[in-house]
């Protein structure tokens, strides 16, 4: 056999060769943690990471575990931990993203959080310095807005109930504060209540109504659907106008709701923090940014049971209104 029909014949051979075949990489992680019964924003932040061109199932798989108890929050986060994703969606309360930093420090995270700087989730929000980043909900920035639109629905109100989280968390300290001087600087008195459970519900409208406030507000605390829906049944039945954080109240029969809109930042979460992060980013090269859209619902139904009249130019400015 010459030369030339030897590289012919190992030629050959070489493409038949059965080729073994290679391991097949896994589809990127995307873990979720988060302080309640569901993530309800889930389609909002699907909708976001697919821009970012990520879609469950085909290019990226989702693990989401939610609890009602901080204890467990730990031990999910880190059971998360230990299957190793790409990175972690922290979200809904201070413990979730707690929870996930005392996890790891090497695993990206990215939260929808209120104040993270008042928590010391960054150290600052143009540079996080971390493993975590997000979106920050301005919450305690909107508080006098929030009083001026209650006060425009029921400007008989004199003294306004505000229901307080726990004190020592710096988050409802600050509330707290801004809501009193957001009080004076309208000529209102703010009547304090500290809600540690729901077992001081009905204890605290009860306060509130000997009082004499004539109108209440909801700090930004609540977010399981039990504790909201009896906020809900109380302010009905002692016929108090109460302004809530976030618009599911207002769907369930609450009275009114301002807040930064929710469901676009979750867009925003997917499409420029995980899907960034997932094509190679650092949560120390995305810094923290705060919304640009605000959403103001109203339930007609339910000021007609208090008997107020809704002026015309919050009519005209909401985002919802509820028939």
């Amino acid at each position: 056999m010459d030369r030339r029909e030897f590289i012919t014949l190992i030629g050959g051979a070489a493409a038949t060769w059965p080729v073994a075949p290679r391991a097949q990489e896994p589809m990127p992680l995307v873990g979720g943690l988060y302080l309640g019964n569901s993530f309800g924003f889930l389609p909002a932040f699907r909708r976001g990471l697919a821009e970012a061109g990520f879609i469950e199932g085909k290019n990226v798989r989702f693990e989401f575990h939610g609890s009602v108890t901080n204890r467990d929050l730990r031990a999910i986060a880190g059971e998360l931990v230990n299957k190793r994703p790409n990175v972690i969606v922290a979200t809904r309360s201070a413990p979730a993203v707690r929870a996930a930093m005392a996890a790891t420090s090497t695993v990206p995270i990215v939260f929808v959080f209120m104040d993270p700087l008042k928590y010391g989730f960054v150290t600052s929000l143009s540079r996080p310095n971390g493993n975590a980043t997000g979106i920050d909900l301005l919450a305690s920035e909107l508080v006098g807005k929030r009083l001026n639109l209650l006060l425009e629905l029921a400007p008989q109100a004199k003294k306004v109930a505000y229901l307080s989280g726990p004190a020592g968390a710096p988050v409802f300290e600050d509330f707290r504060s801004q809501t009193v001087a957001a009080g004076q600087a309208l000529g209102r008195e703010i009547v304090v209540l500290e809600i540690r459970g729901s077992l001081d519900l009905e204890p605290a409208f009860a306060t509130l109504v000997e009082q004499g406030a004539g109108a209440a507000m909801v700090g930004d605390f609540f977010t399981l659907a039990s504790v909201s829906d009896r906020i809900i049944a109380l302010a009905a039945r002692h016929m108090v106008p109460t302004s809530y954080p976030h618009p599911f109240y207002c769907v369930a029969g609450g009275l009114m709701s301002y807040n930064a809109d929710s469901v676009d930042a979750y867009r925003q979460l997917g499409a420029q923090y995980v899907g960034r992060i997932l094509k190679g980013a650092k949560p120390s090269d995305l810094p923290v940014q705060q919304p640009t859209k605000f959403k103001l619902v109203i339930n007609l139904k339910t000021a007609k049971t208090l008997g107020l009249t809704v002026p015309l130019t919050i009519l005209a400015t909401a985002d919802q209104v509820i028939e």
